[in-house]
């Protein structure tokens, strides 16, 4: 049976970043992935655009992941309006207001999983088990063992589990989780328009569905449509041109005609908070911890803050000559990544129920919360520095 220092199971982009953070900690690292390393190689364009905040910027030139982003596909975002149905009201963000150049940046996700492949090429002390999948988690005194489908054991001091929102490593840790399905799913699709969307970002929260316009390089958007799943399906089986015509609708028309490129994408909308991030000797990570509903664009940056906390708490033991997988260090990184998550997804969730409920009262109730918002210039402020404050770990 192989032994290893750290065993991280998904080669997802959290899942490399926490690999490619112990690079410089002379742990061992193994990471377990169920697609083919030609898969994790050349990771195919799924739709969605990851809006970057300053500080996950930060996190990921430290990594090494930045530079490898070619420049022309990324995106700045320069100001941001969220809107309520047909009110006159909304909530606005500048880059120029907050002395800063851009709010965030615009990555296609596909970009950011090959620069953290490419990232991890040839690090010392690390190595690739691709196409297998765990079946079983055996805990132990002084390390646990993780089983694959194909009988091989492997023995890590620490596992950490970024396997996904649904994480399957959860379950066999007997860690619950609170899971909230929106009843809707989430269309993502490229498209051409006529009017410049000048490097601003539109959320918009109509009645019995949400849009966001998220600007791209160019006279393109990434359109992100929120819809009960049959209004999906009837999206889906369009063609191109009445696609087009129906998203430009939705639109009205404030970016002229819309043309769609490419293929359309759906997700399903759930959210999950995991009940423990730890457990004996195992921990978890991104999606696997915290999978956020899209609606205020942290998921990913969530998941970059949660592996720089759990490589800060591991390296600092590992440096003391200490046990990585002890509960006193897993316990500083849980309760670190807990405050700073627990807030803002119970907000998230809050306003997706919220401005995806079209009764009477809700629509109200929509309408006070936003006007009011505008109006208090300090809470403004809290979430434009939210975007723009660098990483502090």
């Amino acid at each position: 049976m192989r032994a290893v220092d750290v065993l991280v199971v998904g080669a997802g982009p959290a899942g490399l970043c926490l690999a490619r953070g112990l690079a410089d900690t002379g742990l061992s690292v193994t990471l377990v992935e169920l697609q083919p390393a030609a898969a994790l190689a050349e990771p195919a364009f799924d739709g969605r655009e990851i809006a970057l905040t300053h500080a996950s910027r930060q996190i990921m030139r430290g990594l090494g992941l930045w530079e490898r982003l070619d420049p022309a596909q990324v995106s700045p975002l320069r100001s941001a309006r969220v809107m309520n149905g047909a009110s006159p009201f909304a909530l606005g963000f500048a880059a120029g207001n907050e002395n800063v150049d851009e709010l965030g940046w615009l990555v296609p996700n596909h970009l950011i999983r090959r620069a953290a492949w490419e990232a991890v090429q040839g690090q010392a002390g690390l190595e690739l088990v691709d196409g297998a999948k765990v079946t079983a988690i055996e805990t132990g005194d002084a390390a646990n063992t993780v089983v694959l489908d194909d009988g091989r054991r492997l023995s890590a001091r620490l596992v950490v589990a970024a396997d996904s929102r649904f994480s399957a490593t959860r379950r066999m840790m007997g860690i619950g989780a609170r899971m909230r399905d929106f009843g809707k799913s989430m269309l993502v699709c490229r498209l051409d328009h006529e009017q410049p969307h000048h490097h601003a970002a539109w959320e918009w929260f109509g009645y019995g569905r949400t849009l966001a316009m998220l600007p791209l390089p160019g006279e393109q958007c990434s359109a992100v449509i929120t819809l009960p799943p049959q209004g999906i399906q009837e999206l889906m089986a369009m063609d191109d041109a009445a696609f087009g015509n129906a998203v430009t609708g939705f639109f009205e028309q404030r970016l002229g005609r819309m043309r769609p490129v490419g293929a359309r994408h759906v997700y399903p909308l759930v959210g999950v908070y995991a009940h423990r991030f730890a457990a004996h000797r195992y921990a978890l990570a991104g999606d696997a911890a915290v999978g956020m509903h899209p609606v205020t664009a942290h998921g990913f940056n969530f998941g970059l803050q949660s592996q720089q906390r759990l490589v800060k708490e591991v390296a600092t033991a590992a440096a003391r000559g200490g046990d990585i997988g002890a509960a006193a260090v897993l316990a500083r990184y849980e309760r670190g990544h807990r405050l700073a998550t627990w807030p803002l997804y119970e907000a998230t969730n809050a306003i997706a129920t919220l401005y995806n409920d079209s009764r009477l009262p809700a629509r109200l109730l929509r309408g006070a919360a936003l006007r009011a918002a505008h109006g208090v210039a300090p809470f403004r402020k809290m979430i434009a520095a939210h975007l723009t404050q660098r990483a502090s770990f």
